[in-house]
């Protein structure tokens, strides 16, 4: 991103005649935003170097500093406050899901992406209810990984569509073990709020939510900050999560 150039007079000279343009001082001032600051965290040197080189073409990311283990990755996010921190779910020490909760608890202002070569439903769970932002797989293009660290740099939830499938399976499956208990005071959502969290439960994104409710992509992020706001969610993720436990998606998608 190129920086905004910019001049003026400063005010402690008066301008001089025309022409003389030396009296007027020329300041140079930038616009552009501070790079999103990243933490890498994963035991494999050749995975961080690989990932640190993707990054560094970047402009508007920095990556500030590196994590062999799950202790480390905490005392480096105390350190650095990074904004978005990429670490890896099973490392030495500590593992990262534990060091996923000892850094929302430490750093609270951090968002983390876990990354895992791993597909399996009980660490997207448990990564999730350790209060991950996103979850990726590692073996996908570096460029997803960067527009993953935009996207929750700026607030967004991040989750493949097959693996919001597996989450809601699992929930769906706690479930139907629980018992339902009646909550008189769950937040009354109107109609259309219910249709977009179903939509939303599904893994769908604004535009074709919006798209199969003959809705603008506009008036769904409006829905949607309504729902997070009456359930005092604050994520998509949890949103889908409360979607199951109420059976509001239940009924609407049995398993097979």
């Amino acid at each position: 991103m190129m920086p905004g150039m910019g001049s003026w007079n400063d005010g402690d000279e008066s301008p001089g005649p025309e022409g003389q343009s030396g009296l007027v001082k020329s300041v140079e001032t930038s616009d552009a935003p501070e790079p999103i600051r990243v933490l890498v965290a994963d035991d494999h040197v050749l995975f961080r170097r690989g990932l640190e080189m993707v990054l560094q073409v970047e402009s508007d990311i920095s990556v500030v500093g590196e994590a062999g283990d799950g202790l480390e990755a905490l005392r480096r996010a105390e350190e650095l406050l990074p904004d978005v921190i990429l670490m890896d779910v099973r490392m030495p020490k500590q593992s990262g899901i534990d060091a996923c909760l000892a850094i929302k608890e430490a750093v609270p202002s951090s968002r983390i992406v876990m990354l895992t070569i791993s597909d399996e439903e009980s660490d997207l769970f448990e990564a999730i209810r350790a209060g991950a932002n996103g979850y990726l797989l590692k073996d996908i293009p570096g460029d997803d990984i960067i527009a993953g660290i935009r996207a929750v740099h700026t607030g967004h939830s991040l989750i493949s569509p097959s693996m919001a499938s597996k989450l809601l399976s699992e929930f769906a499956q706690i479930s139907r073990r629980e018992e339902e208990v009646p909550n008189p005071h769950v937040p009354k959502l109107t109609a259309r709020e219910v249709e977009v969290l179903r939509l939303v439960a599904r893994g769908m994104g604004n535009r074709d939510i919006g798209q199969q409710l003959y809705i603008s992509e506009n008036t769904v992020k409006n829905h949607v900050r309504n729902i997070l706001e009456k359930l005092q969610l604050h994520t998509r993720m949890e949103a889908a999560m409360y979607a199951v436990r109420q059976r509001i998606v239940h009924d609407d998608n049995p398993s097979p």
